[in-house]
């Protein structure tokens, strides 16, 4: 009877194996004298108890990964690479000598640094990448790189000292072509798969005249329009459909918007004010918004703007029968800013936690040593969180049951030599746990937010 219920209940296993299995199970636990079987007849009815796992969801297999510059001149600095899940070391192999910027690509496989000696180092982000596998290029003489971006198969480099950008690509990276630009290059700013990227230069006369953008092909690899944006820019973000792109003109304290379908500056709104001396800027998708990090006067409070820059859609097209899905304009209340934050002294970054239940920036003040935690649907500071040393890079990537904020420090720890990155999880916006980077922190990137 009981082999006929588990036929019944779909076992596809055949009588005779069961059967087989049944009579072994019977002697060996006679033979151990551990159970008494209790029956009618020859009937065996065993109680099966399901023990189900018990404890937290896996964490998904994503990395944060530091750099940091050793003191001693001349020697190559470190990449810390930090397990998501567990906050443990994974390895730290040796990149270039005196490493100052870190770029990851946007699929979080590849990183590169650039260098004090005037290379470039490019690595894969692996949990056995060793010192040997880390690859260097040597740029042009009297480059001076800032800044990369990695987008697709390019990689651009932002060369102030040659006025140009480089474009490279490879592994190692090769340096193609370079494409002349405005004077002071700061950035190049793009977004995977869009149709163009552009450099964003100060010009010959830095926060006195107006800045300049390059739009850059990135099909063709070709210069296309030359764009003029306010005084001082320092940086620029692009959304993820490659429509719109906003540079920070931190002597003007405003925001240039660029249409990137039109490749012009966007109209009406192509400006829009926001808090003095803007220095970062993070995008917050899920609410159709950019947040603007403004460092201040030094004196007063720095600020976070956040600014609404909502585009038509399908769903606006019942409210704005001029909207073209196909060639989106601005929508109602685009450039708008919904507010001007108050956080800590002389903010350097921002960053967005991409939670759609609970959006939120995290502000890394310098001055204060502290990161403000800023809800996106209330526009209001909802903790401020001490850190270890003075802040002078954030990072973020959401998870369940908790995302981490990545806060690397410039300064030493006593009698080590060597900074921290301290880790906030963000469901209880507490420190969790600080890392020694073995060096004076430079940099974090996430590979995934």
């Amino acid at each position: 009877m009981h082999l006929a219920r588990i036929e019944a209940s779909g076992t596809t296993r055949p009588r005779a194996y069961r059967h087989m299995i049944q009579s072994a199970g019977r002697f060996a636990l006679a033979a151990a004298a551990l159970v008494s079987v209790v029956g009618c007849g020859n009937n065996y009815r065993p109680v099966v108890t399901a023990i189900n796992p018990v404890g937290p969801a896996l964490q998904p297999t994503k990395y944060a990964v530091a750099i940091s510059s050793s003191p001693n001149a001349g020697t190559p600095g470190l990449m810390t690479l930090v397990n998501f899940s567990g906050d443990t070391i994974v390895v730290t192999p040796q990149v270039g000598v005196a490493p100052y910027y870190l770029a990851v690509d946007p699929t979080g496989t590849n990183g590169y640094t650039l260098n004090g000696d005037g290379t470039v180092t490019s690595f894969d982000i692996s949990t056995t990448l060793q010192t040997k596998d880390v690859l260097q290029t040597t740029l042009l003489t009297g480059a001076k790189p800032v800044s990369i971006l990695n987008q697709g198969g390019n990689t651009y480099i932002a060369e102030p000292g040659l006025n140009a950008v480089a474009q490279l690509t490879g592994l190692p990276l090769a340096l193609k072509q370079s494409f002349t630009v405005a004077p002071n290059v700061v950035y190049v700013v793009g977004a995977t798969n869009a149709p163009r990227a552009y450099s964003i230069s100060q010009g010959a006369n830095p926060g006195v005249a107006n800045g300049e953008v390059s739009g850059i092909e990135t099909t063709t690899n070709t210069l296309s329009s030359v764009l003029a944006v306010g005084r001082g820019p320092v940086y620029g973000v692009m959304t993820a459909d490659g429509k719109r792109a906003f540079v920070l003109n931190k002597t003007d304290g405003t925001l240039s918007v660029i249409n990137a379908q039109t490749n012009q500056l966007d109209a009406p709104n192509t400006t829009i004010p926001v808090g003095v001396n803007p220095i970062w800027a993070d995008l917050a998708p899920t609410r159709t918004e950019v947040v603007v990090a403004n460092a201040g006067d030094g004196t007063n409070p720095g600020t976070l703007s956040i600014v609404n820059i909502p585009l038509c859609n399908a769903a606006a097209q019942v409210s704005n029968p001029l909207c073209d899905v196909n060639n989106p304009i601005d929508a109602t209340g685009f450039g708008q800013v919904l507010a001007n934050v108050p956080v800590g002294h002389s903010p350097v970054m921002v960053t967005v936690l991409q939670d759609v239940t609970n959006p939120r920036a995290y502000v890394a003040n310098f001055a204060d040593s502290t990161v403000s935690v800023v809800n996106l649907t209330t526009n209001t500071v909802t903790a401020t969180i001490p850190v270890t040393g003075h802040p002078i890079y954030i990072a973020s990537s959401s998870g369940t049951p908790t995302g981490k904020v990545y806060v690397v420090t410039a300064d030493t720890v006593a009698n080590t030599g060597n900074s921290v990155m301290t880790i906030i999880n963000t469901d209880t916006d507490t420190v969790r746990t600080t890392i020694n980077l073995q060096g004076i922190g430079v940099s974090v990137r996430v590979t995934a937010p």
